[in-house]
């Protein structure tokens, strides 16, 4: 592309193809072996654990005698195209293609017991080999609250 005999300079050269001068000159170097040791071994870890972080690949690498800093961590995960399986923000955004059902109780008057109920199922996250939900009903305040949580072996 850029031809150091032509005639037009190199500066010229380079201002034409929009690149820096800097970057024709610039002649890239190996990596060095402790780098691709140390690319290696996060890679390792974090296929491992994909939920680790840079802070935890730092304790994780520690363990295994390599003292590396935490944002040199973040760098080479950044190099790897690697980053922590995470909530992402957003989640409980709606589909807007989902139907919304209206609420009806907003004219009603509740003045008597057992004329409203509510239901709520909440998932949360189990114990690595079991499988959980979490059934609660309440009526009134006055009334039995029950709850009902069902715990199964195996996922």
């Amino acid at each position: 592309m850029i031809a150091p005999n032509a005639e037009l300079s190199i500066n010229r050269q380079c201002a034409l193809l929009g690149v820096a001068r800097s970057s024709f000159y610039h002649r890239p170097q190996a990596e060095p072996a402790e780098e691709l040791d140390l690319l290696a071994r996060l890679d390792r870890i974090f296929t491992d654990h994909p939920v680790y972080g840079s802070r935890r690949l730092q304790v994780a690498l520690g363990r295994e005698g390599m003292g590396v800093g935490r944002r040199r961590i973040r760098r080479l995960m950044k190099k790897l195209g690697i980053c922590a399986v995470r909530p992402k923000p957003h989640t409980s955004k709606p589909n807007h293609q989902h139907k919304i059902y209206p609420y009806l109780l907003r004219a009603k008057v509740i003045d008597r017991p057992n004329q409203v109920w509510s239901t709520d199922i909440t998932y949360s996250a189990p114990r690595p080999g079991w499988s959980g939900a979490y059934i609660g009903t309440q009526r009134r305040k006055e009334e039995l609250n029950e709850c009902l949580a069902l715990c199964c072996e195996g996922a």
